[in-house]
């Protein structure tokens, strides 16, 4: 099975963008909601970014029923 990028559902604070990029990357979680918080409060790219992520990036469960189908 090869590696997808999905919005945890286990270890979400809000949309579980952050938590997913960090399990994709193997980092722990705090360092990449640091960096989209540090990003945020210094440029509005940060929310923009998350937002954006938000939408396009789908949920964990939607990713395994997927590679169940196939």
């Amino acid at each position: 099975m090869k590696k997808r990028l999905y919005r945890s559902e286990k270890d979400r604070k809000i949309a579980g963008v952050c938590a997913g990029i960090a399990e994709y990357f193997g980092i722990d979680p705090t360092l990449v909601r640091l960096g989209t918080a540090i990003l945020s409060c210094f440029w509005l790219t940060g929310v923009i970014v998350y937002i954006i992520a938000m939408i396009v990036i789908p949920n964990e469960s939607d990713v395994i029923n997927q590679n169940e189908e196939e």
